[in-house]
C-alpha cells in the first residue's frame, strides 16, 4: 500500500535554508518508507503575503529553468518518491502561485496554478496572484491518482469534487495559514480548517491531507504564528495522524482499492445530479 508523509517545518528569508530542510525532511521520509511526500505551501520563503510590496514579485520564476524545481524533481527520480512542490510562478507578465508534481521517475506531470486566491488581513495574495487557468489536476502517478489544491482551495467543496470526479483517490493541500489580526481572528481556527477538509474527504471517500507551516514569521512590521496541525485522514473521514505544533512529519499507509470499493458502494458519485447544479455555474446562485 502507499505510503504518505506531511512535512510541517517552518521557513526563514534564506532560500537555501529552506531547500536544505525540505530536502532533509524529504530524505528522511523516505527512508521510512514514504512514497508520496508533501511539504507545505511556498516554503521557499517566509509568508510573504503579509504585506503588499513590489519588491516580493521578485521571487517569482518561470518553471523553465527555474532555481530549484529542478532539484525536487532529481530528488524524486533518486527516491522513487512522488512530489508535488509549490512555488512562485512567473509566466510572462501574469504571476501565479503553483506547484509542479513530479513522479517517482522524476517526470515533471504538471503544473497547477491555484485556483482561489484569497485577499483578507495578512492574507494579501490577491494583490500578487492572478487567479490560476490551468483548472482542477488529478494526476496518475506510479503510486495512486493524486489531486492537489492549494491552501485558500481547501475551503471550496467544488474543487475536491471535480479532482475527485476526475479520478482522484488522495486529496493533498500544501498550506499556509495562522494567526489573523484580532479583529478577524476566529476561535478553534485550526479545527473549523481541519472540519472543513475532512468533509470533503467523507463525501468524496477519498484519503486527504492537510500540510501546513508552522512557527512565527516575522515580515517587516507584522508577524504571524502559523498553527500547525498538518493531519491526515481516511476515506470515511478518521483521522490517521496529526501533528500539532513543531516541526516534524506525520506518516499514513493507504488502501486505494478498499477506498474505491467503499466509494462505490456509498453511491456519492451514483447519485449526483448534474443536470440540477445550474446555479453553481453561477457567481449569484441566478439560472439563465
Amino acid at each position: 500500500m502507499p505510503k504518505l508523509a506531511i512535512i510541517q517545518m517552518s521557513m526563514t528569508s534564506f532560500l537555501e535554508q529552506n531547500l536544505e530542510k525540505a530536502e532533509k525532511y524529504v530524505r528522511e521520509a523516505a527512508l521510512e518508507g514514504a512514497n508520496i511526500i508533501l511539504l507545505p505551501e511556498l516554503f521557499e520563503n517566509l509568508y510573504f503575503c503579509q504585506l503588499e510590496r513590489e519588491e516580493y514579485f521578485a521571487l517569482a520564476h518561470p518553471v523553465e529553468g527555474h532555481p530549484f524545481l529542478g532539484r525536487f524533481q532529481d530528488l524524486a527520480r533518486e527516491l522513487s518518491v512522488v512530489l508535488p512542490i509549490s512555488f512562485f510562478e512567473k509566466a510572462g507578465q501574469a504571476y501565479f502561485n503553483s506547484l509542479a508534481l513530479f513522479d517517482a521517475d522524476g517526470t515533471q506531470m504538471g503544473v497547477y496554478r491555484k485556483s482561489h486566491i484569497p485577499d483578507g488581513p495578512g492574507y494579501e495574495e490577491k494583490y500578487y496572484f492572478n487567479p490560476g487557468d490551468t483548472g482542477f489536476k488529478t494526476w496518475k502517478t506510479r503510486y495512486g491518482s493524486i489531486g492537489v489544491g492549494i491552501c485558500w482551495d481547501q475551503w471550496f467543496p467544488e474543487c475536491a469534487r471535480a479532482m475527485t470526479l476526475l479520478g482522484a483517490d488522495l486529496l493533498l493541500y500544501p498550506t499556509a495559514i495562522g494567526s489573523e489580526p484580532s479583529e478577524v481572528e476566529t476561535p478553534n481556527s485550526f479545527q473549523m480548517w481541519q472540519r472543513a477538509m475532512t468533509g470533503h474527504a467523507v463525501v468524496n471517500s477519498t484519503y486527504l491531507a492537510g500540510c501546513n507551516r508552522v512557527g512565527n514569521e516575522r515580515v517587516e512590521t507584522l508577524e504571524q504564528t502559523y498553527y500547525g496541525h498538518s493531519f491526515i485522514v481516511d476515506y470515511t473521514g478518521e483521522k490517521q495522524a496529526e501533528l500539532e505544533g513543531g516541526e516534524g512529519i506525520i506518516y499514513a499507509e493507504m488502501d486505494f482499492a478498499n477506498a474505491r470499493r467503499f466509494r462505490a458502494g456509498m453511491g456519492f458519485f451514483r447519485d449526483r445530479r448534474p443536470e440540477l447544479y445550474a446555479p453553481l455555474m453561477t457567481l449569484d446562485g441566478g439560472v439563465r
